[in-house]
């Protein structure tokens, strides 16, 4: 009983002390803030506190220290793994800090932590800005930073990790620190890819590049057509510039103005170029796409912040993702892709991808725990559904795919694109000696592992 007084008591005084709002099981709205991107999650945390700004989430963390509760932390709420809710746990949901500045002529910006990419490339689109965000638009901004960051332009810019100047946390301790490359360095390279577990990132500073112009290609093919477009892709990516990026897809037709309403459900096979640069250029990179027959194409200039959606899906749906990072890309390994790709669950929204690597993923710093950027490509398959009666069905798709290409594969692990497959996974992802290293920041930032969702990184 002196226990649950005691509970009441913070809690009580947690409420006071907020500016933002704080929801426990019984009060109106819970489930909806518990409701995360994955409709396959379904977790119960003991207390949400939307924060309003850095002091909100320094007073709940102190909250839970005192209770010992686990605290998850809520950005976009996006990562297939749900990691931004623990059931019993105190979540710290960010989504009220949302604040974005430009600084053009420092070619910086800095972004709150429930920021999401949608906010980050609206605001600094106007400047003829922007640095390397997420293939969806919904994604929060921390979560994706700090896992790595692959995207559109990652060939371009590198990374999301590459371009981060700075981070202002919230320590488990209920302190406040900064972590750049003068400050707290070895906690600043525990975040190029490490992910988020050392901390709470209330804010972070990244680089901007120009980016004047920005233009698409997009093929849509019929799915027999897939090994020789799927060729035809690749050796279009391997010779092409650092500003050409893409992803070759087989997914299921979209309701949407580019897909002719007669292909509308249907499985798909589309070849998508993106470009940091100019349509004539990339119209002539394309040409041996635009060769073959193909079902529609659209080609043309489009705001980087627009393309940034053209992936989306809505939240709620049933999500089970993974990847696998391939050494190199023969010829069997493109038949085995496509065969897989026609063997995707439809009718349902997944995708089964193929990502390009190199140019400025390849030449970047080698200091950082991102041992995957290496590996020329990246194979995504992305099951997404609604009838949970087909869980068994597009689950094994993807184990499927896994287990298919693992013969090309590196053992590498792109974080952001995977869910909860184990701290074995994370280890073999990361490199021993990258996990030992980030063991020993977590002892030193997080000793008791109060954030303990996410990435397995524990205390040594």
């Amino acid at each position: 009983m002196a226990c649950r007084s005691k509970a009441w008591r913070a809690l009580a005084a947690l409420r006071g002390d907020l500016a933002g709002e704080v929801l426990v099981p019984e009060d109106p709205g819970y489930d909806d803030a518990r409701a995360v991107f994955n409709g396959m999650v379904d977790r119960r945390p003991a207390v949400i506190a939307r924060c309003a700004g850095a002091a909100d989430v320094v007073r709940a963390v102190r909250f839970a220290r005192e209770l010992d509760l686990p605290v998850a932390v809520r950005g976009g709420g996006h990562g297939v793994a749900g990691s931004a809710l623990g059931d019993g746990a105190l979540v710290v949901d960010l989504r009220r800090m949302r604040g974005v500045t430009v600084d053009p002529a420092a070619r910086a910006v800095r972004v709150e932590g429930g920021a999401t990419m949608r906010d980050l490339d609206r605001a600094t689109q106007p400047y003829a800005l922007a640095t390397t965000g997420a293939r969806a638009s919904g994604t929060g901004v921390g979560g994706f930073v700090l896992g790595g960051g692959s995207g559109w332009l990652d060939r371009a810019f590198g990374p999301a990790a590459d371009n981060l100047l700075g981070v202002e946390l919230v320590t488990a301790d209920a302190g406040r620190t900064r972590a750049s490359a003068d400050e707290n360095p070895e906690l600043f390279w525990a975040l190029h890819g490490g992910g988020g577990t050392f901390g709470i990132a209330t804010a972070l500073t990244l680089e901007l590049h120009e980016l004047p112009r920005f233009c698409v290609a997009s093929l849509l093919f019929p799915p027999e057509y897939g090994p020789p477009v799927a060729r035809a892709f690749r050796e279009i990516l391997r010779t092409g510039p650092d500003a050409l990026g893409g992803a070759l897809l087989y997914l299921t037709g979209p309701p949407t103005d580019v897909v002719p309403p007669r292909l509308v459900g249907r499985r798909l096979c589309l070849a998508l170029l993106t470009y940091a640069g100019a349509e004539e250029e990339l119209r002539g990179l394309a040409g041996p796409l635009l060769a073959p027959p193909h079902e529609a194409q659209a080609l043309g200039e489009l705001p980087y912040a627009e393309a940034q959606c053209l992936l989306d899906a809505p939240a709620g749906l049933r999500n089970h993702w993974s990847a696998e990072c391939l050494r190199e890309l023969p010829d069997d390994a493109v038949d085995v892709h496509c065969a897989l790709g026609e063997r995707m669950p439809v009718p349902a929204l997944s995708r089964h991808a193929l990502f390009p690597q190199g140019g400025a993923v390849a030449s970047g710093p080698r200091a950082y725990p991102m041992p995957y950027r290496d590996a020329p490509w990246v194979v995504h398959p992305a099951a997404c559904w609604a009838d949970p009666a087909d869980d068994e069905r597009c689950v094994g798709w993807v184990r499927e795919v896994r287990a298919a290409v693992r013969p090309w594969s590196t053992g590498d692990v792109c974080p952001n694109l995977i869910g909860d497959e184990g701290p074995e996974r994370v280890r073999a992802g990361l490199g021993e000696g990258n996990t030992l290293r980030l063991e020993k920041v977590k002892r030193r930032w997080d000793p008791d592992d109060v954030f303990r969702f996410g990435r397995d990184i524990r205390p040594v």
